[in-house]
């Protein structure tokens, strides 16, 4: 097997010894659902989580990490960020304000740090998934080491 070259979210994770695993999968250009994902790498996609970006109308952006077949409660993102509305940044802005492209995606290592929640259901796992920075390779980490890493907060933020 190939040998994985590190990303630069691994790299972050490596500075700050925490343990993880990068894990490649298939891409399909036609399907970047985190469904697909969980599929390939034949796991619950309850521990497949994807990226998600927002905007509130008061406070900017903030990052949003959910299990990958959920949608995220846009009420319920906009209270927890502090703004009255929040919406889905446009998939054009998404690499000039984080860095990473649609489908790679990882709440570690955007080019600048934003407020992030993670959903509560990631502390059910001794591990979830998420992007390693590029399509192709998904991050296998401990949920409480990611909420650590990235700062961010446990919250209900899924549509009921």
């Amino acid at each position: 097997m190939a040998a994985i070259n590190k990303t630069n979210v691994a790299r972050l994770l490596d500075a700050r010894k925490v343990a993880y695993e990068l894990i490649p999968y298939t891409v399909d250009e036609n399907d970047l659902a985190a469904t697909h994902v969980a599929e390939e790498l034949n796991e619950d996609i309850a521990q497949v989580f994807k990226t998600l970006v927002l905007r509130g109308d008061k406070n900017g952006l903030f990052v949003c990490v959910i299990p990958g077949d959920q949608e995220v409660d846009l009420k319920k993102a906009a209270k927890l960020s502090g703004n009255k509305k929040a919406e889905m940044i446009a998939v054009k802005e998404l690499q000039p304000l984080t860095g990473y492209i649609r489908g790679g995606c990882c709440p570690i290592g955007m080019k600048k740090p934003f407020p992030t929640w993670i959903h509560e259901t990631c502390q059910l796992f001794p591990y979830i998934f998420v992007s390693a920075g590029v399509r192709g390779l998904q991050l296998k980490i401990n949920p409480d080491d990611l909420l650590q890493v990235v700062g961010a907060k446990p919250a209900d933020l899924i549509k009921d």
